[in-house]
């Protein structure tokens, strides 16, 4: 059996998912008392609602005026897929993945939509692209902060000011725990689900106005579905950002969102959410730092994720293993976790490298991830010592 002692102090909220993600601090059913419910979001109150998700959310993300904001359904995905489908085509395209969801704007652009002129650049997991032979002339694509991967943009600095393309940045794991600046990007998208912990199914659209005057100047060659479409007879559909959404959402999420808005907003809004983040991301840091058979996905600091932080076993008994025995014993490890009740959901994603992923936003309190660390290592000693007895 492990050598380390059993941990006595356990996390309050063993919830680590990388989405849907932990409540906000102290949340209960109450926060919902307020919801429009059985109403219709066409209603007076539905759409004062909508309004002020839309309101808030540029408030905290501190979203340029001049950019629109909209409500779209299928969460993250769906606002990605609407940015791509009614965007993209009129020039050359660089569809840029480091993890899974990137290489899944990969598969649209190349087997979907079937674009003529697309680039696609790539980089293994725990990697970034040289993002110097990106060529923001053309349509970019990319994710800002790979959820499955731990690997996030450093900076925006690589994006000229002068860009002729539009970059279009799927930022669901990096939106209210990351600077996003706008200025370099065109279209932003996000789900409810991640940082601010909301729930599901639902996904943000921002547009800049280079974007919006692409929707007014070009017609795609392919049909698109209602749910996608942003314009009519040439025009763009206003009521979109205006809370007058295509499809009916959820009055309850909404008004979840809005109690995770008004949450941000009494921390201090982005600089106290992302502070939050980043606290997190230190006690995981100094952790592995201290331990070293433990180690980040990511290669380099800086491309290092506050958000979903993930990890790997570099202890050399266990890289020495076999692909599928290093993946059974991370599984190993996680079930060890989950049946004690310390940590939910903190496996690698299945496309990744054998490992952990552990949340690390601004809904996760720094004390619970303190109290997780020392269980870390005493389920990794009690997977070892189990994998020595079978050998």
């Amino acid at each position: 059996m492990a050598n380390t002692a059993k941990p006595d102090l356990r996390p309050a909220n063993p919830r680590f998912s990388s989405g849907p993600c932990a409540k906000r601090p102290g949340w209960t059913l109450d926060a919902l008392g307020d919801a429009a419910l059985g109403r219709s979001h066409r209603a007076k109150v539905g759409k004062s609602k909508l309004q002020q998700a839309i309101d808030d959310t540029r408030s905290v993300l501190g979203v340029p005026a001049d950019y629109r904001i909209g409500i779209v359904p299928a969460s993250d995905t769906g606002a990605v897929e609407m940015a791509m489908w009614s965007l993209l085509g009129a020039r050359g395209t660089d569809v840029v993945a480091w993890e899974s969801f990137g290489s899944g704007w990969v598969t649209d652009a190349v087997k979907q939509l079937k674009l003529e002129d697309v680039r696609v650049l790539e980089a293994p997991y725990g990697e970034i692209v040289d993002l110097a032979e990106v060529d923001f002339d053309r349509d970019v694509v990319f994710t800002w902060n790979g959820t499955t991967s731990g690997v996030r943009m450093p900076d925006g600095d690589a994006i000229p000011a002068d860009r002729q393309g539009l970059t279009i940045c799927d930022a669901t794991s990096a939106a209210f725990a990351q600077d996003l600046p706008f200025d370099k990007l065109d279209v932003v998208t996000f789900s409810w689900q991640k940082v601010l912990g909301g729930e599901a199914a639902h996904g943000m659209l921002i547009l800049s106005p280079r974007a919006v005057e692409r929707l007014k100047s070009y017609k795609p060659a392919w049909p698109l579905p209602k749910i996608f479409r942003l314009t009519s007879g040439g025009k763009l559909i206003e009521g979109i950002f205006k809370g007058e959404t295509i499809n009916t959402p959820s009055m309850l999420c909404v008004e979840d969102y809005l109690d995770a808005l008004a949450w941000a907003k009494s921390i201090g809004g982005l600089k106290g959410l992302k502070a939050r983040a980043d606290g997190n991301l230190g006690v995981i840091e100094r952790f592995v730092e201290a331990h070293d058979w433990l180690g980040f996905l990511a290669k380099t600091p800086e491309t290092r994720s506050n958000t979903s932080v993930c990890l790997q076993f570099t202890d050399p008994a266990i890289v020495a293993l076999s692909d599928e025995a290093q993946a059974a014993f991370a599984k190993g490890v996680v079930a060890t976790l989950e049946k004690e009740g310390v940590a939910l959901d903190i496996g690698a994603y299945r496309d990744a490298p054998p490992g952990l992923r552990i949340w690390a936003g601004a809904t996760v309190e720094a004390s619970d991830l303190e109290a997780l660390m020392p269980w870390l290592e005493w389920a990794f000693e009690a997977q070892k010592s189990e994998l020595k007895q079978a050998a």
